[in-house]
């Protein structure tokens, strides 16, 4: 029986779909569909039904999950015993970020991880806030990086460390000369914003709103779909906006953007470390969050809502 396709069977069941496992396989759907085609002829036995998008066990299926757990367990674990042995830690991390930690914080810390450890493959999906949040629930990452706490239920919280929000402007603007404005003035101006789901958009909203913001009267000048396309479009002069100070550290530092501060709005948010409740995650994921932990240094409080 090929371990291989007990593991994709195995995915399946854990998503309980074969489009979602086929994703976090890399898989195309079809490969996937064939392999649990293939188990079923060779064990005799129907083992998954599709009811309607979701798939559900068979009694046979039921059976041979508990036994596939166990030997894809043991292969692990045999594995991991060998590269104990050699002094290696072996396996392969999937982790889920949203913009900032995906594109700023993570690739540092995967780069020392791996200098340490060459034996780990790690892969990394970066999406929004609301989209990983999503997908570390449905068991498609084992950890997840992100910058706003998630309506999504069944998720622990661990804030790893902080994150600054700022105004941004390109350098001729009004606002780059006064270097600081009151909140009401931001009316007057096009805004450039991120699409929804989108948590630095959420926690800008948030902390505006604690001082009496109204958002709705913004002059939306466009909606971009990542940092980048925003980033890019206040250098155009498309508009400003606000994006975390990790995306335009170094376009402040050259002269190509300039940050403004908001009177009386200190515009801060954690970024927090995710993962399923009541789910242990193997060793090396354990392994992967201590170091970050200590990458990050002391994190701050952790708040049940954002605070300016």
């Amino acid at each position: 029986m090929d371990l291989h396709r007990l593991e994709i069977f195995c995915k399946v069941v854990e998503l309980k779909s074969f489009t979602l496992a086929a994703e976090s396989l890399l898989l195309s759907q079809p490969t996937v569909s064939e392999h649990i085609r293939a188990l079923e002829e060779i064990v005799g036995e129907k083992l998954v039904d599709r009811q309607g998008r979701e798939v559900r066990l068979t009694p046979a299926g039921e059976i041979l999950q508990r036994y596939a757990g166990k030997m894809l367990r043991l292969r692990e674990e045999a594995r991991q015993a060998l590269a104990d042995y050699r002094g290696e830690l072996l396996g392969k991390l999937v982790i889920g970020a949203s913009t900032i930690p995906g594109s700023y914080l993570l690739p540092k810390a995967i780069g020392a991880f791996k200098a340490n450890h060459p034996a780990v493959r790690i892969t990394l999906k970066i999406a929004n806030t609301a989209a990983i949040a999503d997908a570390v629930i449905k068991g498609e990452f084992g950890l997840g990086l992100i910058g706003l706490k998630s309506p999504v239920k069944h998720l622990n919280y661990e804030v790893l460390c902080p994150d600054e929000l700022t105004l941004t402007v390109f350098p001729e603007h009004p606002f780059a000369v006064k270097g600081e404005v009151e909140l009401p003035e931001l009316y007057e101006q096009p805004f450039i914003i991120r699409e929804r789901g989108s948590g630095t958009q959420m926690a800008a909203q948030q902390i505006l709103a604690a001082h009496g913001f109204e958002y709705a009267r913004l002059k939306i000048a466009a909606q971009m779909p990542n940092t980048e396309a925003v980033r890019q479009s206040i250098k155009a002069r498309v508009g400003i906006g606000i994006l975390s100070r990790l995306a335009v550290a170094a376009d402040i530092d050259y002269g190509a953007l300039t940050a403004v501060t908001i009177r009386g709005v200190e515009m801060r948010r954690p970024i927090y470390l995710v993962q399923r409740q009541h789910h242990q995650l193997p060793p090396i994921y354990q392994t992967f969050e201590e170091f970050l932990r200590l990458e990050s240094g002391k994190p701050l409080p952790d708040p049940d809502l954002i605070n300016a």
